[in-house]
């Protein structure tokens, strides 16, 4: 039986990794459907989109076949009732303070694009309206949101999509799927009007839940001693610093 759960982890692994592999190579393949598109060769941007299309139905096989993996797990683990303890428990609760739009519906790329294309922006909600005071004196900001198309269950071991195979734990990665699904992204404010925040490109699928913005300050948020950590240490760290800043390339 231990076995046969060990071969489920596994499997459910390398079905993630395979997503988000998945999602890197369409979302290459939008761009340059784009590219294309821009220059001319409408033949070839229909031809990309066909693959793209493709592609995605593979995608929602192996999310089909995750979520059937997922369903079985929930089904066989045990019930347990947990006490009190002498503090009670504390209650996290979070409240949608605005919705994010972006041009991705089924696909978005891992790390914001400064410069992609498309219209990108936050709607706050009215109510929070006064809090925008003086932001627009900022270039950049923190948005905090939920991912709230996330699923899949989380596994603490994760192949990150653009490291070649390598086997990371999730807290040594920027996997999407945690513990608790909070995204946390760095964009270029453009400009603001009345309760709408335009930015230069964002993570995320249109319809995004915003938790929270925060200004990004030069020298406090910018370390100038911080490092890449066990990509320092691959021999495709060029190819991975590619992935890790977004910038489209070739494979």
């Amino acid at each position: 039986m231990k076995n046969n759960i060990s071969e489920i982890k596994k499997l459910k692994v390398l079905l993630s990794y395979w997503i988000h592999h998945n999602r890197e190579h369409i979302a290459d393949e939008e761009k340059w459907s784009k590219e294309f598109k821009r220059a001319g060769f409408t033949d070839l941007s229909a031809g990309l989109k066909k693959i793209i299309e493709l592609s995605q139905r593979k995608n929602k096989c192996i999310e089909t076949l995750m979520s059937t993996l997922e369903k079985g797990r929930k089904a066989s683990v045990k019930k347990i009732s947990v006490k009190n303890t002498k503090g009670g428990h504390i209650k996290v609760d979070f409240k949608k303070i605005g919705i994010i739009h972006t041009p991705y519906t089924d696909n978005a790329p891992y790390q914001p694009v400064e410069k992609d294309t498309g219209i990108f922006f936050i709607l706050l909600d009215d109510s929070y309206l006064d809090g925008l005071k003086k932001l627009d004196q900022f270039r950049y900001i923190y948005v905090v949101y939920y991912i709230h198309r996330l699923k899949r269950g989380v596994s603490m071991s994760v192949y990150p999509p653009w490291a070649n195979g390598r086997k990371v734990g999730l807290f040594a990665s920027r996997a999407p799927l945690r513990p608790n699904p909070i995204g946390l992204s760095v964009v270029k404010i453009k400009k603001i009007v009345k309760n709408k925040i335009f930015t230069s490109g964002l993570d995320v699928f249109d319809g995004t839940p915003l938790l929270d913005i925060k200004p990004y300050l030069k020298d406090l948020d910018s370390k100038a001693d911080a490092n890449y950590g066990w990509v320092d240490r691959s021999a495709d760290k060029g190819h991975l610093l590619l992935h890790i800043k977004g910038i489209p390339h070739g494979y």
